[in-house]
């Protein structure tokens, strides 16, 4: 359920934290677990404690992401920019999330903007080739939503159309995949043939 003001000021309660300042905290708290404490508490098996809460963080605010309601506050933080770093670190978990995020506000034209003029569409393109299922869902996804006619021709390239026409194809494989690239060739490469 989308929120508005008003269902906004009941949750909260009277000593709630407001929506912006929640999502304060978490970029805070994301910033914080820097990389010089991320090397000093390695866990065996190979992640660490601040890894994992990187992690917790940038999937709560992937969630965050889907709700119109939430849109200024992201802006106003930069947490657009937060998810396309996510998505280019080496943590399988941190780009899900970062692409999740992503996926999840650019809907929204404003939104769309900060994340083209970011840098991001080549950033989304690479998360097609990741071996996480939820990653390339997003990434597809994401494009979707992207494609319009000021950046159509760098999406829209014969590579990146070719891996989308695999995963079109691979309906016995993975129908997600292929009910999104689908979609996505329906909207914006059917009509340009």
């Amino acid at each position: 359920m989308f929120t508005n003001n008003q269902r906004q000021e009941e949750r909260i309660g009277k000593y709630g934290t407001p929506r912006l300042q929640y999502l304060q905290e978490l970029v805070s708290q994301f910033q914080n677990a820097s990389d010089e404490e991320y090397l000093l508490f390695i866990i065996p098996g190979g992640l660490t404690q601040h890894t994992e809460t990187k992690e917790r963080i940038v999937a709560n605010l992937a969630n965050f992401a889907y709700d119109p309601y939430n849109y200024v506050f992201l802006r106003q933080l930069n947490v657009l920019e937060l998810f396309l770093d996510c998505i280019t670190e080496p943590n399988e978990k941190l780009v899900e999330f970062g692409i999740g995020g992503v996926c999840n506000s650019c809907a929204d034209p404003a939104n769309a903007a900060i994340i083209t003029q970011s840098g991001g569409i080549p950033l989304i393109i690479q998360c097609l080739s990741s071996p996480v299922q939820n990653t390339v869902n997003y990434a597809i996804g994401a494009l979707y939503y992207l494609c319009n006619s000021s950046n159509k021709e760098e999406i829209l390239r014969p590579e990146v159309i070719d891996v989308i026409q695999r995963y079109a194809a691979a309906e016995a494989v993975n129908v997600s995949f292929s009910n999104l690239a689908n979609a996505f060739l329906d909207k914006h490469v059917s009509g340009n043939n």
